[in-house]
Protein backbone atom coordinates (compact mmCIF):
# COMPACT_ATOMS: atom_id res chain seq x y z
CA UNK A 1 0.00 0.00 0.00
CA UNK A 2 1.36 3.43 -0.98
CA UNK A 3 2.21 5.61 2.03
CA UNK A 4 2.23 9.36 1.34
CA UNK A 5 3.27 11.70 4.11
CA UNK A 6 1.72 15.15 4.45
CA UNK A 7 1.50 16.25 0.82
CA UNK A 8 1.06 19.94 1.69
CA UNK A 9 4.31 19.84 3.61
CA UNK A 10 6.07 18.07 0.75
CA UNK A 11 4.84 20.72 -1.73
CA UNK A 12 5.96 23.49 0.64
CA UNK A 13 9.41 21.95 1.07
CA UNK A 14 9.94 21.40 -2.67
CA UNK A 15 8.91 24.94 -3.52
CA UNK A 16 11.15 26.40 -0.78
CA UNK A 17 14.09 24.23 -1.87
CA UNK A 18 13.67 25.23 -5.52
CA UNK A 19 13.15 28.94 -4.86
CA UNK A 20 15.69 29.17 -2.04
CA UNK A 21 13.36 30.83 0.46
CA UNK A 22 10.12 30.41 2.37
CA UNK A 23 8.95 33.74 0.94
CA UNK A 24 9.48 32.56 -2.64
CA UNK A 25 7.64 29.33 -1.91
CA UNK A 26 4.81 31.26 -0.27
CA UNK A 27 4.40 33.48 -3.32
CA UNK A 28 4.24 30.40 -5.56
CA UNK A 29 1.78 28.53 -3.32
CA UNK A 30 -0.25 31.64 -2.43
CA UNK A 31 0.34 31.34 1.31
CA UNK A 32 2.51 33.28 3.74
CA UNK A 33 6.18 32.56 4.31
CA UNK A 34 5.31 31.70 7.93
CA UNK A 35 2.80 29.11 6.73
CA UNK A 36 5.44 27.51 4.49
CA UNK A 37 7.87 27.43 7.41
CA UNK A 38 5.29 25.71 9.63
CA UNK A 39 4.44 23.09 6.99
CA UNK A 40 8.11 22.31 6.39
CA UNK A 41 8.71 22.03 10.14
CA UNK A 42 5.79 19.59 10.48
CA UNK A 43 7.16 17.57 7.55
CA UNK A 44 10.59 17.39 9.20
CA UNK A 45 8.96 16.16 12.41
CA UNK A 46 7.05 13.45 10.55
CA UNK A 47 10.11 12.36 8.57
CA UNK A 48 12.37 12.51 11.58
CA UNK A 49 15.13 14.33 9.66
CA UNK A 50 16.12 17.97 9.20
CA UNK A 51 15.69 19.22 5.63
CA UNK A 52 16.90 22.78 6.14
CA UNK A 53 19.53 24.50 8.25
CA UNK A 54 17.89 27.70 9.44
CA UNK A 55 20.40 30.52 9.83
CA UNK A 56 20.04 34.27 10.06
CA UNK A 57 18.96 35.59 6.64
CA UNK A 58 19.86 32.27 5.06
CA UNK A 59 18.12 29.00 4.26
CA UNK A 60 20.41 26.08 3.43
CA UNK A 61 19.42 22.50 2.71
CA UNK A 62 20.92 19.62 4.61
CA UNK A 63 22.26 16.62 2.69
CA UNK A 64 18.94 14.86 3.34
CA UNK A 65 17.10 17.92 2.02
CA UNK A 66 19.19 18.00 -1.17
CA UNK A 67 18.56 14.31 -1.78
CA UNK A 68 14.83 14.71 -1.14
CA UNK A 69 14.48 17.75 -3.41
CA UNK A 70 16.45 16.15 -6.26
CA UNK A 71 13.87 13.37 -6.35
CA UNK A 72 10.78 15.46 -5.69
CA UNK A 73 11.21 18.15 -8.36
CA UNK A 74 11.13 15.72 -11.33
CA UNK A 75 8.07 14.05 -9.79
CA UNK A 76 6.21 17.36 -9.51
CA UNK A 77 7.32 18.33 -13.03
CA UNK A 78 5.98 15.03 -14.35
CA UNK A 79 2.72 15.51 -12.44
CA UNK A 80 2.27 19.03 -13.85
CA UNK A 81 2.97 17.79 -17.38
CA UNK A 82 0.59 14.85 -17.00
CA UNK A 83 -2.13 17.14 -15.65
CA UNK A 84 -1.68 19.50 -18.60
CA UNK A 85 -2.01 16.58 -21.01
CA UNK A 86 -5.16 15.25 -19.37
CA UNK A 87 -6.88 18.63 -19.17
CA UNK A 88 -5.87 19.94 -22.60
CA UNK A 89 -8.39 19.67 -25.44
CA UNK A 90 -7.76 16.50 -27.42
CA UNK A 91 -7.27 18.56 -30.58
CA UNK A 92 -4.40 20.58 -29.08
CA UNK A 93 -0.96 19.02 -29.51
CA UNK A 94 1.91 21.34 -28.55
CA UNK A 95 5.64 20.63 -28.49
CA UNK A 96 7.81 23.35 -26.91
CA UNK A 97 11.52 23.28 -27.77
CA UNK A 98 14.10 25.40 -25.93
CA UNK A 99 16.97 26.15 -28.31
CA UNK A 100 19.54 28.86 -28.94
CA UNK A 101 18.81 31.32 -31.75
CA UNK A 102 21.66 30.33 -34.05
CA UNK A 103 21.00 26.58 -33.89
CA UNK A 104 17.31 27.26 -34.41
CA UNK A 105 17.85 29.46 -37.48
CA UNK A 106 20.74 27.58 -39.10
CA UNK A 107 19.85 23.94 -38.38
CA UNK A 108 16.47 23.23 -36.80
CA UNK A 109 14.03 25.58 -38.56
CA UNK A 110 15.18 24.69 -42.10
CA UNK A 111 14.41 21.03 -41.29
CA UNK A 112 11.09 21.51 -39.48
CA UNK A 113 9.07 21.37 -42.70
CA UNK A 114 10.03 17.71 -42.91
CA UNK A 115 8.82 17.11 -39.34
CA UNK A 116 5.53 18.88 -40.16
CA UNK A 117 5.05 16.53 -43.10
CA UNK A 118 5.35 13.56 -40.76
CA UNK A 119 3.39 15.10 -37.83
CA UNK A 120 1.10 17.84 -39.20
CA UNK A 121 -1.08 17.90 -36.06
CA UNK A 122 1.75 18.85 -33.67
CA UNK A 123 2.13 22.57 -33.03
CA UNK A 124 5.89 23.17 -32.64
CA UNK A 125 6.85 26.19 -30.56
CA UNK A 126 10.44 27.46 -30.41
CA UNK A 127 11.41 29.27 -27.22
CA UNK A 128 14.63 30.89 -26.01
CA UNK A 129 17.21 28.37 -24.91
CA UNK A 130 20.93 28.13 -25.56
CA UNK A 131 24.13 27.92 -23.60
CA UNK A 132 23.14 29.67 -20.39
CA UNK A 133 19.35 29.19 -20.34
CA UNK A 134 18.05 26.84 -17.61
CA UNK A 135 15.74 24.03 -18.68
CA UNK A 136 12.26 25.61 -18.71
CA UNK A 137 9.36 24.13 -16.79
CA UNK A 138 7.21 24.35 -19.92
CA UNK A 139 9.74 22.79 -22.30
CA UNK A 140 9.03 19.45 -23.91
CA UNK A 141 12.75 19.24 -24.65
CA UNK A 142 15.77 21.40 -25.34
CA UNK A 143 18.80 21.42 -27.63
CA UNK A 144 22.04 22.36 -25.93
CA UNK A 145 25.73 22.50 -26.72
CA UNK A 146 27.96 20.91 -24.10
CA UNK A 147 29.48 17.73 -22.75
CA UNK A 148 26.18 15.92 -22.19
CA UNK A 149 26.18 16.37 -18.41
CA UNK A 150 23.04 18.14 -17.19
CA UNK A 151 21.88 16.81 -13.80
CA UNK A 152 18.31 15.56 -13.81
CA UNK A 153 18.07 15.51 -17.62
CA UNK A 154 18.52 12.84 -20.28
CA UNK A 155 20.98 13.99 -22.97
CA UNK A 156 21.22 12.28 -26.36
CA UNK A 157 23.92 13.39 -28.84
CA UNK A 158 22.82 14.93 -32.12
CA UNK A 159 25.77 16.43 -34.03
CA UNK A 160 29.37 17.25 -33.18
CA UNK A 161 30.75 20.77 -32.91
CA UNK A 162 33.77 21.62 -35.06
CA UNK A 163 35.51 24.96 -35.43
CA UNK A 164 36.14 26.19 -38.98
CA UNK A 165 37.00 29.81 -39.88
CA UNK A 166 34.80 31.43 -42.52
CA UNK A 167 34.93 34.85 -44.14
CA UNK A 168 33.75 36.85 -47.13
CA UNK A 169 35.41 35.91 -50.46
CA UNK A 170 37.17 39.28 -50.81
CA UNK A 171 38.91 38.68 -47.47
CA UNK A 172 39.72 35.04 -48.26
CA UNK A 173 41.67 36.13 -51.31
CA UNK A 174 44.19 37.85 -49.02
CA UNK A 175 44.56 34.89 -46.64
CA UNK A 176 47.22 32.48 -47.85
CA UNK A 177 48.03 30.81 -44.52
CA UNK A 178 46.66 30.96 -40.94
CA UNK A 179 49.44 33.33 -39.91
CA UNK A 180 47.92 35.98 -42.18
CA UNK A 181 45.01 36.39 -39.76
CA UNK A 182 44.88 39.66 -37.86
CA UNK A 183 43.74 39.62 -34.23
CA UNK A 184 41.53 42.76 -34.35
CA UNK A 185 39.49 41.34 -37.26
CA UNK A 186 38.62 38.04 -35.55
CA UNK A 187 35.00 38.19 -34.37
CA UNK A 188 34.30 36.55 -31.01
CA UNK A 189 31.34 35.10 -29.13
CA UNK A 190 31.07 35.98 -25.45
CA UNK A 191 30.09 32.57 -24.08
CA UNK A 192 32.78 30.69 -26.06
CA UNK A 193 36.04 32.58 -25.44
CA UNK A 194 38.14 29.48 -26.07
CA UNK A 195 37.12 28.94 -29.70
CA UNK A 196 39.76 31.09 -31.40
CA UNK A 197 42.62 30.08 -29.05
CA UNK A 198 41.82 26.39 -29.73
CA UNK A 199 41.78 26.80 -33.51
CA UNK A 200 44.87 29.04 -33.60
CA UNK A 201 46.81 26.65 -31.37
CA UNK A 202 45.94 23.69 -33.61
CA UNK A 203 46.93 25.74 -36.65
CA UNK A 204 50.29 26.47 -34.97
CA UNK A 205 49.70 30.23 -35.05
CA UNK A 206 51.45 31.63 -32.01
CA UNK A 207 51.47 35.38 -32.59
CA UNK A 208 47.78 36.07 -33.23
CA UNK A 209 45.37 36.84 -30.39
CA UNK A 210 41.68 37.30 -31.16
CA UNK A 211 40.81 40.88 -30.23
CA UNK A 212 37.92 41.63 -32.59
CA UNK A 213 34.37 42.70 -31.74
CA UNK A 214 32.51 40.44 -29.31
CA UNK A 215 28.92 39.28 -29.81
CA UNK A 216 26.41 37.51 -27.60
CA UNK A 217 25.44 34.86 -30.15
CA UNK A 218 27.17 33.07 -33.01
CA UNK A 219 24.44 34.19 -35.40
CA UNK A 220 25.28 37.83 -34.70
CA UNK A 221 28.96 37.20 -35.38
CA UNK A 222 28.12 35.42 -38.63
CA UNK A 223 25.88 38.25 -39.75
CA UNK A 224 28.63 40.74 -38.98
CA UNK A 225 31.04 38.73 -41.13
CA UNK A 226 28.75 38.39 -44.12
CA UNK A 227 29.65 40.40 -47.20
CA UNK A 228 28.49 38.15 -49.96
CA UNK A 229 28.59 34.41 -49.49
CA UNK A 230 30.86 33.10 -46.73
CA UNK A 231 33.72 30.79 -47.67
CA UNK A 232 36.28 28.79 -45.67
CA UNK A 233 39.78 30.19 -46.35
CA UNK A 234 41.51 27.26 -44.62
CA UNK A 235 40.72 23.55 -44.63
CA UNK A 236 41.58 23.05 -40.95
CA UNK A 237 38.46 22.07 -38.97
CA UNK A 238 39.10 21.57 -35.25
CA UNK A 239 36.86 19.50 -32.91
CA UNK A 240 35.51 21.77 -30.19
CA UNK A 241 35.24 18.87 -27.75
CA UNK A 242 31.47 19.34 -27.41
CA UNK A 243 28.30 18.19 -29.14
CA UNK A 244 24.75 19.38 -29.52
CA UNK A 245 22.43 17.28 -27.43
CA UNK A 246 18.70 16.72 -27.29
CA UNK A 247 17.92 17.13 -23.58
CA UNK A 248 14.70 16.21 -21.81
CA UNK A 249 13.28 14.87 -18.58
CA UNK A 250 13.01 11.11 -18.41
CA UNK A 251 9.22 11.04 -18.13
CA UNK A 252 8.88 12.79 -21.50
CA UNK A 253 9.56 9.50 -23.27
CA UNK A 254 6.01 8.45 -22.38
CA UNK A 255 4.50 11.42 -24.24
CA UNK A 256 3.60 10.62 -27.83
CA UNK A 257 4.31 14.06 -29.31
CA UNK A 258 7.77 14.25 -27.82
CA UNK A 259 8.45 10.63 -28.79
CA UNK A 260 7.57 11.49 -32.40
CA UNK A 261 9.86 14.54 -32.37
CA UNK A 262 12.68 12.55 -30.77
CA UNK A 263 12.50 9.87 -33.46
CA UNK A 264 12.49 12.52 -36.16
CA UNK A 265 15.38 14.65 -34.88
CA UNK A 266 17.59 11.63 -34.21
CA UNK A 267 17.05 10.54 -37.83
CA UNK A 268 17.66 14.08 -39.08
CA UNK A 269 20.92 14.35 -37.13
CA UNK A 270 22.13 10.92 -38.26
CA UNK A 271 21.34 11.41 -41.95
CA UNK A 272 23.62 13.08 -44.52
CA UNK A 273 21.73 16.39 -44.28
CA UNK A 274 22.08 16.38 -40.52
CA UNK A 275 25.80 16.91 -40.68
CA UNK A 276 25.56 20.27 -42.34
CA UNK A 277 26.93 21.85 -39.20
CA UNK A 278 24.90 24.70 -37.71
CA UNK A 279 26.81 27.98 -37.79
CA UNK A 280 29.65 26.84 -35.59
CA UNK A 281 31.94 29.00 -37.64
CA UNK A 282 34.82 31.09 -36.43
CA UNK A 283 34.40 34.49 -38.04
CA UNK A 284 37.48 36.49 -38.68
CA UNK A 285 35.13 37.94 -40.26
CA UNK A 286 36.22 34.53 -39.64
CA UNK A 287 33.41 31.41 -36.93
CA UNK A 288 31.82 27.90 -36.35
CA UNK A 289 29.43 27.04 -33.42
CA UNK A 290 25.74 27.40 -32.44
CA UNK A 291 24.24 28.90 -29.27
Amino acid sequence: MRRLLFLNGIKAFEAAARSGSFAGAGAELNVSAAAVSRMVHLLEQRLGVALFERKANKLAMTSAGRAYQSGLTPIFDALASLTAQVTAPSSVRVLTIGVGPTFAMKWLIPRLADFRQHEPDIDVRITTGGAAAPFGDDWSCGIKLGDGEWPGLVAEPLVAADLLPVCAPRLAARLKRPGDLKGPSLLRVAHSPGDWPLWLKTAAVARVTARGPEFQFYGQALQAAIDGRLVAPFALSVPKGMRWYLVYRNFQTEQRDFAAFRRWIMRAAAGPAGHGRPADKLTGKVHRNAD
